[in-house]
């Protein structure tokens, strides 16, 4: 946004400010201050001089000889312009002047006749881009006066880059308003809506079709319009700003546009046709459209155009067209103020690749309040520059909204922005820019939040205005409360972390696979047709049909990081992923979501290992139990004492092995499953090699007793072993044993292990032998060996009696 700072404060009581501290002040608003930049530094010595005397050059056809007043002298000087005559005022450069292309001002003679000046152009002066001839000044300005003085050009530009949140302040209206609260002076405003005489009745008509892409227009016509060159002050504020002066009515539309921030379209009424405007999207026979650049545009059946009762005439919000264009021959003219949705607007700007200072402030979002009150500025300078008589007008705002109005609490402001502001000072605050106090009470007050702030949402962005109002380098630097406590830790987050520290001690890498997956996986797991993890999530939008849902389980996707990694000549695969499943359920509403912990081995089993120290073995079922057992030790579970391995006798996965499954549960919860993944899935997934899996539900784990850490002194005095070797049953499970085992009232046995089980020859049929050694241990004294005696064989008769064992042939 730029604007000049003559122009800024026209619009405020006196308000000295300087162009620096303006810079300063606006940036710690917020408004980013990009440049400041002195306007025509290089017309400090031209002067306004008056021809009192033409005369054809003796030698030369094109050229006159003129007598020039100073002001200080009447002097000669050689002009070729082509509307020099007498009494003209113009702009003069002395001798000794440099124009601000660089040419230097000298005496010299032309033609054989004596030059001691030169009579400028505007182009010349940088004040216009025409050739028609020097500069016609008022005719009451004295000679002599220096011509940044007689123009007004004594003056800065500002320019500020706007973010996308304040639409306001697209305009020097909007600038000024944020002066105003800052400095204490008041805002004044050029006019008001309402004060210009109109017609009652009027000629043409307005329709909207698209009220959701049009939310207020407006237009007015005016008559006896002399179309012509703009006066120099407005010439002279287009192009402080870079914009190039067109004629009076088009300048007209532009200096409003640039001060409300409401931008205005002026339609050549005669080409209207059936007078009557209509806002609609284009028929399906409108493909095609001429804007005012003569380049012609492919519409589509979004674009929201302006058309009159048989075609369209612009594109709305975006540039007009060129059949219905202000020539220099109109006399007649349909003057358009209207607010546009901004989606509208930036789609179609972005679609046609033609961004223009009307789209850019349509898609920020203009007031839809302010639009005849630009409107009324844009009248009363035609009535007075352009000669045009005012006629009727039309207003329809199918968008009107409620007014919004906030609570804001005085102690919320305090607290959050660390500072004592009473509740008359808050409210000074924010009446300097326009909020409206519509009642409240001791603690806190009730506002009206003006149309032109749509940013003004919640009562945090008041306290943000409050904020940048006292100014950000007034709010006093002040230390954090941080209390000497431990900071509350997520009980999931600090498990996930352990499982995945255990899982890459064992040698296990850590796979992060995408949450969206493809449906035809559950097909490929075995999945029963009734099975939770088959209602799925589905995506709106998927970005491939690879990706189309949520996945309701995480062995898939190890199972394609393996198939990938055997293709690049690595068969051996350890990996482990922590992450959420989705299962949506029977309801519409959001998905149930459960953390899951899922680990894969295959090959060989220490991956990338020497064979001269290690064993080339293949990983198996033991291995991936080994690393379950790890993670129960590691989270203090209690390793097998509390979470238990059961065969799981056809209820395993239908994705695992039948005789290679193994649930793991603790009491009645089931936490998971290990066990090795069945032939047909690998077979789905190409995969030729047996593969090894551990599953666990992270939220069953966290609702497990966790063992207390205590210390334990190193034992003191040795320790007695006894082996056992039985006979049992073969349905009875050796985990049954240990548990047995375990559980026996003896406080002198420290641990048991199962290091054999054999059944077959010489075993009898429908047999098998269990050897098991137990280690007995006091941390009172030395055991004898009468004491384990007597403790060994009781634990020994409660087993043969528990699971109808008996000694082997040849004893233990």
């Amino acid at each position: 946004m730029k604007f000049t700072l003559n122009w800024l404060t026209s619009f405020l009581d006196p308000c000295p400010i300087s162009p620096a501290e303006l810079s300063d002040k606006l940036t710690m608003l917020g408004l980013e201050v990009e440049q400041t930049v002195p306007l025509y530094q290089g017309l400090d010595r031209i002067i306004v001089a008056k021809v009192v005397e033409v005369k054809k050059h003796p030698n030369a056809d094109r050229l006159t000889l003129c007598q020039v007043d100073t002001g200080e002298e009447v002097v000669q000087v050689v002009c070729g312009a082509p509307n020099v005559r007498e009494s003209l005022v113009t702009a003069m450069a002395v001798p000794g002047v440099r124009l601000p292309d660089g040419m230097k001002i000298k005496k010299s003679k032309v033609r054989g006749e004596q030059s001691l000046g030169m009579l400028c152009s505007g182009r010349e002066l940088g004040l216009g881009e025409g050739d028609e001839g020097i500069i016609e000044l008022d005719e009451n300005l004295p000679p002599g006066q220096l011509l940044t003085q007689a123009l007004g050009l004594d003056d800065t530009m500002i320019e500020v880059d706007l973010t996308p949140n304040r639409p306001d302040c697209a305009s020097v209206l909007g600038i000024a308003r944020e002066v105003a609260g800052f400095t204490g002076t008041k805002l004044r405003m050029p006019v008001t809506a309402g004060e210009l005489p109109g017609a009652d009745d009027t000629d043409f008509s307005v329709t909207i079709e698209a009220p959701d892409l049009c939310l207020r227009y407006a237009a007015r016509k005016l008559i006896n319009v002399k179309i012509a060159p703009s006066p120099w002050w407005l010439q002279r504020q287009l192009l402080a700003v870079g914009m190039r002066p067109i004629n009076n009515i088009v300048d007209i539309t532009n200096f409003v546009m640039l001060e409300y921030g409401q931008p205005l379209h002026a339609f050549d009424f005669k080409e209207l046709e059936q007078n009557k405007i209509v806002v609609r999207c284009p028929l399906p026979s409108e493909k095609e459209f001429t804007t005012l650049d003569g380049v012609e545009r492919q519409l589509n059946a979004d674009t929201l155009m302006i058309c009159d009762g048989e075609r369209p005439v612009a594109i709305a919000g975006v540039m007009g067209g060129l059949n219905s264009e202000v020539r220099d021959s109109t006399t007649e003219i349909l003057l358009e103020s209207a607010c546009f949705a901004p989606v509208s607007v930036r789609r179609t700007a972005r679609r046609l690749k033609l961004p223009s200072e009307a789209s850019y402030r349509f898609e920020r979002g203009v007031d839809p309040d302010i639009t005849l009150h630009a409107m009324e500025r844009a009248v009363s300078l035609m009535e007075e520059i352009a000669g045009a008589t005012v006629m009727g007008g039309v207003d329809e705002y199918p968008g009107r909204k409620a007014e919004s109005v906030l609570k804001l609490r005085v102690e919320r402001v305090n607290s959050l922005l660390g500072i004592n502001l009473d509740k008359e000072k808050i409210i000074r605050y924010l009446e300097s820019i326009e909020f409206v106090v519509d009642g409240g009470d001791e603690k806190s007050i009730r506002l009206k939040i003006p149309s032109f702030r749509p940013d003004i949402e919640r009562e945090i962005d008041l306290v943000e205005e409050i904020a940048r109002l006292v100014g950000y380098d007034e709010i006093p630097t002040t230390m954090p409360a941080i209390t000497m406590d431990y900071p509350v830790r997520d009980d999931m987050r600090e498990l996930r972390k352990k499982v995945s520290a255990t899982c890459i001690g064992s040698g296990f890498f850590e796979a992060i696979n995408y949450s969206f997956t493809d449906a035809k996986h559950l097909e490929m797991m075995l999945l029963d047709g009734d099975d939770p993890r088959r209602q799925v999530t589905r995506l709106l939008n998927p970005l491939t049909e690879e990706q189309a849902v949520m996945r309701s389980m995480l062995l898939p996707g190890l199972l394609e990081n393996i198939i990938r990694n055997i293709n690049y000549q690595q068969p051996a695969v350890r990996l482990f992923e922590v992450g959420k499943t989705f299962i949506q359920g029977e309801s519409e509403g959001q998905p149930e979501e459960r953390y899951k912990f899922c680990a894969v081995c295959t090959g060989g089993r220490y991956p990338g290992a020497a064979p001269l120290h290690f064993s080339e073995g293949k990983a198996d079922l033991l291995d991936i139990k080994g690393l379950a057992e790890l993670v129960f030790i590691n989270l203090r579970l209690g390793g097998e004492e509390q979470i238990e391995f059961i065969a799981s006798d056809g209820n395993n996965p239908p994705y695992s092995a039948k005789d290679s499954s193994l649930l793991l549960v603790c009491g009645q919860e089931k936490i998971g499953y290990l066990g090795a993944v069945h032939k047909d899935v690998l077979d789905n997934y190409s995969i030729k090699q047996a593969v090894y899996f551990l599953e666990l539900d992270l939220h069953a784990l966290l609702g497990l007793p966790a063992g207390r850490v205590r210390f334990t002194p190193l034992p003191r005095y040795p320790m007695v072993k006894r082996d056992i070797g039985l006979l049992v049953p073969e349905d009875v499970e050796a985990g049954d044993i240990l548990k047995a085992i375990r559980c026996h009232k003896s406080k002198i046995v420290e641990s048991v292990q199962l290091f054999d089980v054999y059944s077959g020859k010489p075993i009898e049929d429908g047999c098998k032998n269990v050897a098991i050694s137990v280690t007995y241990r006091s941390s009172e004294k030395t055991l004898d060996d009468n004491g384990v005696d007597k403790v060994h064989d009781k634990i020994v008769a409660g087993l043969m009696k528990e699971f109808g064992g008996k000694y082997r042939q040849g004893g233990v």
